[in-house]
């Protein structure tokens, strides 16, 4: 057997430091996220959650299961979501603005219910899904939860005072055959945005989020991830590029100072698989900040873009904790100064 030389062990030395150096850089970069995440067992739901836990249920069965697979492909049910939406927002006290645009004969709608700023108007949040699903699925995770969320969120918001303007907006058409082309609801709305110089300071994608698993092993990622996050899919993750690292600092740090639940965060290379897999890959192409709240979707949810993402699939517990900890979140970017949300007093 040929022992190897003193070169050749330098040579090993230098690789696995180099190696080392690199993984390194990589967590304290990318993946080290401010404070803690929740471990250990969840609180009990508080009425107001057990509220929301309802609420979202209900948003969820009228999506993906009364109406279903919603798309340019069956275009009465998509009307027929776009509807639901509108009245939904409406009934919450919203003016909602329908922006249409055709695609291939049908008109298709992106909707926008906005809460105007008292102090700091023009700069401007926007959290929003989108309430398409692919062919052939009722897309009750991909998207009628981060949809069903967005509604809730309107609700929270609806006659109170923040400082920065808030805007809800549902997309239509994130899904194939739009996804990451011209015709992506999405992307038409921010680069309209960017034509009329609006000042988004931080966008919120809401996308997949009702689904949580507590065994070994029931979470996968891309290589190498692997190397720095949970085994277990029980989490809810921010996803952003190294662009927008401080905005997906700022939410990972607000969500687990005012959140009991397990949160991970990763500010990495859009170019990794997943990472731009929804309406804030739309905003980063127009210049603006963002980030996706997941729970991943097809690196957990095994009945990802199938017949089976059916409401029966969501764990609308855990999907409650996760939206009463991002109405927190958006509070505090929406009032940056340190002002909290006040109810509004007609005059």
């Amino acid at each position: 057997m040929q022992l190897l030389t003193l070169s050749a062990v330098k040579r090993l030395v230098v690789l696995f430091l180099v190696l080392g150096g690199l993984v390194a850089w990589t967590w304290w970069r990318m993946v080290r996220m401010p404070g803690e995440s929740h471990r250990g067992p969840l609180p009990p739901l508080s009425p107001a959650e057990r509220a929301l836990h309802d609420a979202l249920a209900r948003d969820v069965q009228q999506l993906a299961a009364d109406i279903g697979e919603r798309n340019v492909f069956v275009a009465r049910k998509l009307r027929a979501a776009a509807d639901y939406l509108e009245s939904t927002l409406a009934n919450a006290g919203y003016k909602v603005q329908r922006h249409g645009f055709d695609v291939s004969g049908e008109l298709c709608h992106n909707l926008e219910a906005e809460l105007p700023g008292q102090t700091q108007r023009h700069e401007i949040i926007v959290v929003g899904a989108h309430y398409d699903s692919v062919s052939g699925s009722p897309g009750a995770n991909d998207n009628a939860s981060g949809v069903a969320a967005l509604l809730a969120l309107a609700r929270a918001f609806a006659g109170h005072e923040t400082g920065r303007t808030l805007r809800f907006v549902a997309f239509v058409n994130e899904e194939p055959p739009f996804f990451q082309a011209a015709q992506m609801g999405s992307l038409v709305y921010a680069q309209a945005c960017r034509q009329r110089g609006d000042n988004i300071v931080a966008m919120l994608s809401l996308e997949t989020i009702g689904f949580y698993a507590t065994t070994d092993g029931s979470q996968k990622y891309p290589f190498p991830l692997g190397w720095f996050y949970p085994r277990r899919g029980d989490f809810i993750a921010f996803v952003g590029d190294t662009a927008h690292a401080e905005l997906v600092r700022q939410c990972v740090a607000s969500f687990r100072r005012q959140a009991q639940f397990p949160s991970e965060g990763g500010a990495l290379p859009g170019w990794l698989p997943g990472i731009g897999w929804s309406d804030h890959w739309a905003f980063w192409q127009a210049g603006y900040a963002a980030l996706m709240a997941t729970d991943t979707a097809p690196f957990r949810y095994p009945y990802y873009h199938t017949p089976e993402d059916t409401p029966d699939k969501l764990d609308f517990e855990r999907m409650a904790r996760v939206v009463a900890g991002l109405q927190k979140v958006i509070e505090e970017l929406a009032n940056p100064k340190g002002g909290g949300m006040r109810k509004s007093v007609s005059k």
